[in-house]
C-alpha cells in the first residue's frame, strides 16, 4: 500500500525564445556554486586568507566542475556522443536530431570530482599562498553543500530515477516514462506541455497516469544524505583538532560522499542499458576506487614535508 504518491510532472524550465529555455537544472548548478562561494569566502576570513585569492579560486572550480562533469558523463556513460554529436559534449546544445539549447545536462559527479582535484592543482601552482592539500581539505566543504542542490536539481528534471517500489513513498514521473511525442499522439493534444498536463490534471486520461510506475525519489535520498555529509565536514571543520591532519578532511568527503552514492546506487535505474545486468552498476564501480583513496588520506597519509 502506497501511503504517498506525488506524480511528479512539473515544467522544467522558463522557455525564452525559439527552442532556448532556462532549465531548473541549470539554476541548481547556479545556485551551488553561489552557496558554495559563501561557504569558501566564510573560510577565507576565519583563516585570514586574502580574500582576492578567493575569485580566482571560484572560476577555477567552476570551469573544473563543469569540464569534469561533462567529460565524465560523456566517457563513463554516453561515449557514442563522440562520433553521433561530437560538439555537444563541449557546448550546451544538442544538434542531433535537430538543434536544441539543453543546457547544462549530461553531466557525471565523478567526473566533476576528478575535474576538481585537477582545476585545484593548477590554481595552486598559480596562487602559492597555501599547499595543494590545504585547498583540497577547505573546497571539499561547499562540494558537499552543492551536491544537496545538483541531486534537487535531477530530481526536477526527473532524471537519474529509482526502481520501481512498493515502499510506502513512491513518485511518478510522468515526463520520464512518456516522451514528448509519445505523449501528444497518445493525448491528441498538439502541444506536449500541455499534453503532459492533461494526464495529470484531466480525469480523461487518468489510464495514463496510473500507467506510470511509482518509482523510489532516489535523487531526494542521495541530497538528503549529503546534507549529512556537509555538516559531519563542518563539525570537523570547526569542533575538532582534525582539520589541522593534512588531508583528513579531504578523505572523509571522498569516504562519506561516495558511500552515499554505493548505497543509493541499489534503487537507481542503470543509466546505462547495456550494464543493467552488472553486479555493480557503474555509478558504483566508479565509487570503489573513491572510497579507498580517501581511506587512505584519513589513515595514511602523511606529507612528506611540513606544508603551510
Amino acid at each position: 500500500m502506497h501511503l504517498l504518491t506525488i506524480d511528479w510532472n512539473p515544467i522544467t524550465g522558463i522557455d525564452i525564445v525559439g527552442n532556448f529555455k532556462i532549465h531548473f537544472y541549470s539554476l541548481m548548478w547556479v545556485t551551488a556554486f553561489i552557496v558554495g562561494w559563501q561557504v569558501m569566502k566564510r573560510i577565507f576570513i576565519r583563516e585570514k586568507i586574502k580574500i582576492e585569492y578567493l575569485d580566482p579560486l571560484f572560476i577555477y572550480t567552476v570551469l573544473a566542475t563543469m569540464l569534469g562533469a561533462r567529460l565524465g558523463h560523456v566517457i563513463f556513460y554516453q561515449p557514442e556522443l563522440f562520433s553521433q554529436d561530437f560538439f555537444s559534449v563541449f557546448l550546451p546544445f544538442h544538434f542531433v536530431p535537430e538543434f536544441e539549447f539543453s543546457g547544462f545536462s549530461g553531466l557525471a559527479s565523478h567526473g566533476a570530482a576528478i575535474g576538481i582535484v585537477i582545476g585545484m592543482y593548477l590554481y595552486r601552482r598559480k596562487y602559492k599562498y597555501k599547499s595543494l592539500m590545504w585547498i583540497l581539505d577547505r573546497i571539499v566543504i561547499p562540494v558537499a553543500s552543492g551536491a544537496v542542490f545538483i541531486r534537487i536539481g535531477n530530481f526536477l528534471n526527473s532524471e537519474i530515477i529509482g526502481k520501481i517500489t512498493d515502499s510506502p513513498f513512491g513518485v511518478r514521473f510522468v515526463q520520464e516514462f512518456y516522451g514528448k511525442r509519445e505523449i501528444m499522439q497518445l493525448t491528441g493534444i498538439k502541444n506536449y506541455k500541455q499534453a503532459y498536463a492533461a494526464v495529470t490534471d484531466n480525469p480523461q486520461f487518468v489510464s495514463l497516469l496510473e500507467a506510470v510506475p511509482l518509482r523510489h525519489p532516489a535523487q531526494l535520498y542521495e541530497a538528503f544524505c549529503y546534507i549529512f555529509v556537509f555538516i559531519i565536514l563542518l563539525f570537523f571543520y570547526l569542533k575538532t583538532k582534525k582539520s589541522e591532519q593534512i588531508g583528513f578532511l579531504f578523505g572523509l568527503f571522498l569516504v562519506l560522499l561516495w558511500t552515499v552514492r554505493f548505497f543509493v546506487e541499489f534503487i537507481k535505474e542503470a543509466q546505462n542499458a547495456e550494464r543493467a545486468d552488472w553486479l555493480l552498476n557503474t555509478g558504483q564501480w566508479l565509487s570503489i576506487p573513491f572510497i579507498i583513496v580517501g581511506l587512505y588520506f584519513m589513515f595514511v597519509y602523511k606529507p612528506k614535508t611540513k606544508v603551510q
